[in-house]
C-alpha cells in the first residue's frame, strides 16, 4: 500500500504544471511586454499618421468646408461668408431651372453609362475572338479614352462644324443638311452625349475583355460541349460571368458621367439656353461665372449626396445579383 501510495505521489510531481498552477509573470516580464505593446503602436502611428493626415486635409476637410460654405452667402470678395443658414438649398429645389439641370444630368448619366456598356461588352466580346488586326483595333478604340477630353472636343468641334465638317459630309450623302450641333438647343446634348461615349467605350471594352479573358474556360468548353450557340454561350455563361466586371464599371461610369465637364467647357459652355447644363458644370458656373459660392456649394452638397445614395443602392440591391 505504502508502495503505490509513494508511485502516485512520484506521478503527480512528473505531470506537466496546469495552465491555474503556473506562476504569474514577473514584474519585469509584463514592463518587457508592455514595452513591446508601446513600440508597436508607435510604429504603427508613424507609418500611418502621414496617410490618414493626407485623407483628413485633401478628402474630409473639404467635405465639411463646402457644407458649411452652402450655408452662407459669398462672392469670393467679401472678407467673410454671410451665414443664411439652409436658404440655398430651399431657393435651389424649388427652382425650375435646376430642375432642368437635374433632368440633363439624369438623361446624360443613363444615357452615356447604359450605351458605353452596351457597346463596350459587344467590342469586348469581338476582341476576344482574336481575329486578324484585333489589336490594332483595341488600340484605336482605347486611345480616346488617355486623350484629353478638351482634345477630344475640338476636333469633335471641327466634325460637327455644319459647313465644312464631316458631318456635313454625312448627311449630305442623304440629301439632308446638317443641323447646327453645338448652337441649336435640340442637338447641343445628342452631339455631347455622342462625344463623351466616344471617349469612354474604350475603356469600358479594356476592362470587360480582361474579364473575359479571365473566365473560366473549362465553363465555356461545357457550353460548346452541351451545344450552346455563340449567342446563348455569350447571354447565359459569359454574361453572368462578367456580373462582378459590371458591377464595377456601373459605379464608377455613373461617378465619371456625374463629373463631366470638360467637354462641356470645350464645347458649349452649357448652353444653348442651358440645354447641356450638368450638375458639374452648374457647379462651377455659380461659383466662378456668378460668384455665388453658397448657391455651389449647396450644389455640390447636392451631387455628393445623390451619389451616395446611388452608390449605396447598387450595392444595397445590385450586388445581390452579381455572382463572384
Amino acid at each position: 500500500m505504502s508502495t503505490s501510495t509513494t508511485a502516485l505521489a512520484t506521478a503527480r510531481e512528473d505531470a506537466p504544471t496546469s495552465a491555474s498552477t503556473l506562476p504569474p509573470l514577473s514584474a519585469q516580464r509584463l514592463a518587457a511586454r508592455r514595452q513591446r505593446l508601446r513600440r508597436g503602436y508607435g510604429l504603427f502611428a508613424l507609418f500611418a499618421f502621414p496617410n490618414l493626415a493626407l485623407i483628413a486635409v485633401f478628402a474630409y476637410w473639404p467635405i465639411v468646408a463646402n457644407l458649411y460654405l452652402s450655408l452662407t452667402s459669398w462672392d469670393f470678395i467679401s472678407p467673410e461668408p454671410l451665414f443664411v443658414g439652409l436658404t440655398n438649398y430651399t431657393s435651389m429645389l424649388v427652382s425650375p431651372s435646376f430642375h432642368k439641370v437635374l433632368w440633363v444630368s439624369l438623361v446624360w448619366v443613363v444615357v452615356v453609362v447604359g450605351i458605353s456598356l452596351v457597346l463596350g461588352v459587344l467590342l469586348a466580346a469581338l476582341f476576344s475572338k482574336k481575329l486578324p488586326g484585333t489589336s490594332v483595333a483595341t488600340g484605336i478604340v482605347f486611345t480616346p479614352h488617355v486623350v484629353s477630353g478638351a482634345a477630344l472636343a475640338v476636333v469633335w468641334l471641327f466634325i460637327f462644324d455644319p459647313n465644312y465638317g464631316l458631318a456635313r459630309v454625312v448627311f449630305n450623302l442623304f440629301g439632308a443638311d446638317s443641323p447646327s450641333w453645338t448652337t441649336d438647343a435640340d442637338w447641343a446634348l445628342p452631339a455631347l452625349l455622342i462625344v463623351s461615349i466616344w471617349k469612354g467605350v474604350g475603356f469600358v471594352s479594356i476592362v470587360y475583355l480582361a474579364g473575359i479573358q479571365g473566365l473560366p474556360t473549362d465553363v465555356l468548353e461545357a457550353a460548346e460541349l452541351d451545344g450552346a450557340s455563340s449567342f446563348q454561350t455569350f447571354t447565359r455563361v459569359i454574361l453572368p460571368l462578367l456580373s462582378p466586371t459590371t458591377f464595377f464599371l456601373v459605379i464608377t461610369q455613373t461617378i465619371g458621367a456625374f463629373q463631366a465637364f470638360d467637354v462641356i467647357a470645350v464645347m458649349t459652355n452649357g448652353g444653348p439656353a442651358s440645354s447641356t447644363t450638368t450638375l458639374s458644370w452648374f457647379i462651377y458656373e455659380q461659383a466662378f461665372l456668378r460668384s455665388n459660392v453658397g448657391l455651389s456649394a449647396a450644389a455640390g452638397t447636392v451631387m455628393f449626396v445623390i451619389l451616395m445614395v446611388i452608390t449605396a443602392l447598387q450595392f444595397r440591391f445590385v450586388e445581390k445579383k452579381v455572382h463572384y
